[in-house]
């Protein structure tokens, strides 16, 4: 196979055959690999005692809600927990001022990392009341990664007290990774080559199902469209006005019509992000952010090329003129079997959700605005651990999981039927709904790390099957080129 480049026709087999090619189980005996039940014991004990610190993190970066690289308190809070713990921590990793890098080393060794987020969301900012009570707001945490950070902070922070007490080898780290919502945080981390040296990588995210399941997520491409026109009186000199506002509707219709004429599954959103400022103004700017997703990135970046035209076809029959900025950009998933049945096992062990009376009847409420919402008692079930299939959405998780090995899990912090990005779900978030299902999370994440330290045979297994599902002449090249980290993409 050549090398693969963002352009390369090959990325498309790749990308569609890295959740869909079928591997057999792996052979790597594994129930020699497991923790024994007195490491088990330790670490979920350790998590426990630590209970408070977790939850105290989660709910502080609820309150916070701070957007995608201006998460200064909330990267902060996990900083300082992890360096009072005993990390060594660097800062502002590449070129990112609220990412970090934790560091926990004891010889030679397997070099694990940890995977923490933080970011809110714009427009989701509501109170912990069951019922909404605006559109809309500033930011929220609807994807819950007031929780993301939190349990996979903790997580590291009993592994290394595991380490240490049992003078376990190795590296330990926690990569705090900023921006995940549009912002690809993590792509500029991969791209400066912070995973190169990784053995494997692990992850999680809040979900409304406990399940260790590894399939593939859509790759995207996301930017702003800027339109500068000339402004004039609405009323007394509309002739001398060219309204950069009309462009951004024209392009939106245009990309509109484009809609039944994409390939199938090609996901096209954008915001007005600014329309002007007054209806008696012509508007001399105005912008559009875009998003285009699919599974294959080379359909994305082709969609995309459209969508630019569409916009410059505006421009002119508007008589302004547009640029666009590249904002974001990830892969798809690269899944890994061999580490899905790690993590598989060790959820079992940790077992799912238990609400409280008070926790049901808050979930009951929420499942009101919801429609054709399954059993709340489905918090309590663990999905089987399958291979393959659709996650639907994108993460930049999926740049680091075609460098190292990568596996994840879902656990139930949201009420079952609840939408992600939803204001039902930032409710979640902020109360003890949310904070169950991170402490099911920290204890999984943490005795899967801890296994894969003991388990030379497990990582091997997963980095054979890493290379033959990205193929052996691979080259990463992020899909968002060579662009500095767009700080400033929230303003």
């Amino acid at each position: 196979m050549k090398p693969v480049s963002p352009k390369s026709p090959s990325l498309r087999a790749l990308a569609v055959a890295a959740a869909l090619t079928a591997f057999a189980p792996v052979a790597t005996s594994a129930a020699a690999a497991e923790l024994s039940a007195q490491a088990r014991q330790q670490i979920t004990a350790t998590v426990d005692s630590n209970q408070n610190a977790l939850d105290h993190a989660a709910m502080e970066i609820w309150k916070f809600a701070e957007l995608g690289y201006q998460e200064t308190q909330s990267s902060a809070l996990l900083q300082g927990q992890l360096r009072d713990a005993g990390f060594t921590v660097t800062p502002g990793i590449a070129g990112e001022p609220t990412a970090f890098l934790a560091s926990f080393k004891n010889g030679a060794g397997p070099v694990i990392a940890v995977l923490a987020e933080y970011d809110a969301l714009p427009g989701l900012s509501q109170t912990l009341s069951p019922v909404q009570e605006s559109a809309g707001g500033n930011a929220g945490h609807g994807c819950g990664h007031n929780l993301f950070g939190a349990a996979s902070v903790h997580a590291a922070i009993a592994v290394k007290a595991w380490m240490e007490a049992n003078n376990i080898k190795g590296e330990l780290r926690v990569y705090g990774t900023p921006a995940e919502e549009g912002g690809s945080g993590k792509v500029y981390m991969v791209r400066d080559g912070l995973f190169d040296d990784v053995d494997v990588s692990l992850h999680w995210h809040p979900g409304n199902v406990n399940s260790a399941s590894q399939g593939e997520t859509m790759a995207n491409v996301s930017g702003k469209f800027r339109f500068y026109g000339t402004a004039s009186h609405a009323a007394a000199a509309p002739d001398k006005g060219r309204s950069a506002l009309d462009a951004v509707e024209s392009m939106n219709y245009m990309v509109n019509m484009m809609r039944e004429h994409i390939p199938d599954r090609t996901r096209i959103h954008y915001a007005i992000t600014d329309g002007g400022k007054a209806p008696n103004v012509v508007p001399a700017y105005a912008e559009s952010y875009y998003y285009v997703r699919h599974n294959d990135p080379e359909i994305v970046r082709d969609v995309l090329e459209r969508v630019k035209l569409a916009a410059e076809g505006a421009a002119m029959g508007t008589g302004t003129r547009v640029e666009f900025e590249a904002i974001g950009g990830v892969y798809s998933m690269l899944p890994n079997e061999a580490l899905m049945h790690v993590m598989d096992r060790n959820l079992r062990h940790v077992g799912a959700i238990t609400w409280t009376p008070e926790e049901t009847a808050l979930g009951a409420e929420i499942q009101k605005t919801l429609k054709n919402a399954p059993p709340l008692s489905t918090v309590g079930e663990i999905q089987p651990a399958i291979i393959g299939g659709d996650f639907g959405g994108s993460t930049d998780v999926s740049d680091v999981s075609w460098v190292t090995p990568t596996v994840g899990l879902s656990t139930a912090t949201f009420v079952p039927g609840s939408a992600g990005h939803s204001w039902q779900n930032v409710v979640a978030a902020g109360t003890s709904i949310g904070l169950k299902g991170a402490h099911v999370a920290a204890k999984t994440l943490a005795l899967t790390t801890a296994e894969l330290f003991q388990s030379p045979d497990t990582i091997a297994a997963a980095k054979a099957e890493f290379e033959q599902r990205r193929g052996p002449n691979f080259q990463y090249r992020a899909l968002l080129g060579d662009r500095a980290p767009a700080l400033n993409y929230r303003d």
